[in-house]
Order: C-alpha cells, then sequence, then structure tokens
C-alpha cells in the first residue's frame, strides 16, 4: 500500500520498538541497545503524545522560555525516565533549554530528537531510539513528526501477554481474560492496520517467540531492516542498570518463555480468550486449541462491565493509600 509519508532516503532515523505491553519489547531493547551504533534509553519515554496532543499550548518555540517549558513538561509526565533512564545526558532543564535554542531547535520534534541526540553521543553511539509500547496506537503521530522513522512491532502469544498481564493487574488496569484478549487484540490489530500503510523499510514485524526460538536469525532480521551491520554484542547481558528494575533482561535468551499459557491457563480462560481473539490469533501464526467461537454480546458486556467495576474500585483505593 502506497503510504502518504515519505519513504527514508537513509536508513539513519529515529528507531521505534513498539507493541502491545508484556509482549517482550524490554527484551529487545536491552539487546539492541548493545549495537555500537544504537542507543536506546533502558526506559520509556511516554511524553511523544502528550506533547503531540498539546503543542500548540507551547507557543513560539524560537523562544527559549518556551524550549524550557516543554523540557519541564516532559519531566512532569516522565520524570524516573530522564534522570534514570538516559545514560548519556543529564537532564537539566536551563543547560538543555540554553543549548537547544542555540541549536536552531525550534519545533517540538526537533527539541525532542536534539535530546535524544545528545544522549546517543554521550553513549558514543551514532543513532537514537525508544521503546514505548502503546505508541503502537499513534505511529502516523510519530511519522508526522519522524519522517524518516523505522518502526519494529513487537508482537507475543496474547494468551502469554494475559498471563502477564495478570501478574500486574493494577498497573494495566485488566482483571479477567474476556477483556486481556481484548487489550491485546486492539493493540497488535492497531498496529498491524498503521503499519500496513507504510513502506516495508519502514515497518517490521517480528513474533517474540521466533526472537527466543531463532535469536541470531531474528536480530540479523533487525539489523538488515535497520540498515545496520549485524552485532555480536546484540546477546550481551552485562547489566547497565540496576538488575532489579528488569531482572530478565540481564539474563540469555530462553526458548521456554514462550507458551506458558498451555500449563498455567485453566481450560476455561484459553476458551475464554480464544473466543475473543482467535481470529487474531491465527492471523500472526498461533495455533487454537477450541473452536474459537465468539462469545455472545451479553457475555463481553458482562466481563467489559466487571472490567470496568474494578478498575474503578482499584483507582478509589490507590487515591485513599496515597
Amino acid at each position: 500500500m502506497t503510504s502518504s509519508f515519505p519513504s527514508p532516503s537513509r536508513q539513519q532515523g529515529p528507531i521505534f520498538i513498539v507493541g502491545a505491553p508484556r509482549s517482550g519489547t524490554t527484551m529487545l531493547q536491552y539487546r539492541l541497545r548493545n549495537h555500537p551504533h544504537i542507543s536506546l534509553p533502558t526506559g520509556e519515554s511516554h511524553f511523544f503524545i502528550p506533547l503531540y496532543r498539546n503543542q500548540e499550548s507551547f507557543g513560539d518555540l524560537r523562544q527559549m522560555d518556551n524550549i524550557r517549558r516543554v523540557l519541564q513538561a516532559m519531566y512532569e509526565q516522565s520524570r524516573d525516565f530522564l534522570e534514570t533512564d538516559l545514560h548519556g545526558v543529564k537532564f537539566d532543564v536551563d543547560r538543555l533549554a540554553q543549548e537547544l535554542h542555540a541549536e536552531g531547535r525550534h519545533t517540538m520534534p526537533a527539541i525532542i530528537s536534539g535530546l535524544f541526540e545528545k544522549n546517543a553521543r554521550g553513549e558514543g553511539k551514532s543513532r537514537w531510539g525508544d521503546k514505548t509500547p502503546y505508541y503502537v496506537m499513534h505511529l502516523l503521530k510519530l511519522l508526522e513528526w519522524f519522517p524518516d522513522a523505522q518502526i519494529v512491532h513487537l508482537i507475543r502469544d496474547g494468551r502469554d501477554v494475559a498471563l502477564s498481564l495478570f501478574g500486574r493487574q493494577h498497573d494495566f488496569s485488566v482483571y479477567n481474560t474476556y477483556f486481556a484478549a481484548e487489550y491485546w487484540e486492539s493493540y497488535v490489530e492497531k498496529g498491524r492496520a498503521l503499519g500496513s500503510q507504510l513502506p516495508p523499510q519502514q515497518y517490521m514485524e517480528l513474533r517474540y517467540e521466533d526472537l527466543l526460538t531463532r535469536p541470531e536469525d531474528s536480530m540479523q532480521r533487525i539489523c538488515t531492516f535497520l540498515g545496520e551491520p549485524y552485532s555480536v554484542e546484540l546477546f550481551s547481558v552485562t547489566s547497565v542498570d540496576d538488575p532489579g528494575k528488569t531482572p530478565l533482561v540481564h539474563e540469555p535468551l530462553k526458548a521456554d518463555n514462550a507458551g506458558k499459557w498451555r500449563s498455567k491457563m485453566t481450560p476455561a480462560q484459553i476458551r475464554a480468550f480464544e473466543s475473543v481473539a482467535g481470529r487474531t490469533l491465527r492471523e500472526f501464526g498461533y495455533d487454537l486449541v477450541t473452536p474459537g467461537t465468539p462469545p455472545a454480546l451479553a457475555v463481553k458486556a458482562a466481563y467489559r462491565l466487571h472490567n470496568k467495576v474494578l478498575t474503578r474500585f482499584w483507582k478509589r483505593t490507590r487515591r485513599a493509600l496515597a
């Protein structure tokens, strides 16, 4: 399909790793940041889309005070990321505002890329990237700002994603299998639909399971897509920050980290998930163990209500405990 956005003139634009939450994007992020050319912060930025939606409110970015306001908004949105996950630059609002203004960074994407480029140079890297899974829902916004960007969409079996979501259900507000299936399906289908509008040198899909079972082939495929040389350093597991933050990324890839749903999901949970997302599972090459018959609308409505009620309850509880 022809894209409405210009194709990259050269493969040196930013790299965005996206996908449904709990799909292994952090594992890929840590492997790819080992590349001698590629700088990837070790967390998730989260501020691109809020800045996109509110860009008009910052006024004329040729004025240094307005650049400072943008940087302050970044900090208020993503303080932990800016303080702990940038390993090549210190996030000092006043100093950065002066430097970005002097460099002629007078648009929102220029300010953002200026920050990430400084971080990359501080790490001795030539190219920057970002891993924030939910940006998969906003690919065209990213490409409006960064038309030479490349997108790596990581996809994991939704049943394993559901298990992982249940382990952090309060963080993601996912409290039952029906809703988990809809949640996963919405991400992967939106990513594929948006990716289908892009040329093949700008968007690629990779299954998490293929990364685990054929790691060298998968990383070579990614490097070819990115126009970067393959490097054996990609599989280094040397710690770059506190191992307690994301302990699994400091271990070698393990093929048995896929298919856990077969033993850890109940038959009822498998049936529920496949009844909602069976078609999408098949589209991405995952086998079903049930007919995948869609649930009645009343059943789906009941589970959506159940999830909504629990979400509201836990939000009220958090506020009360804060």
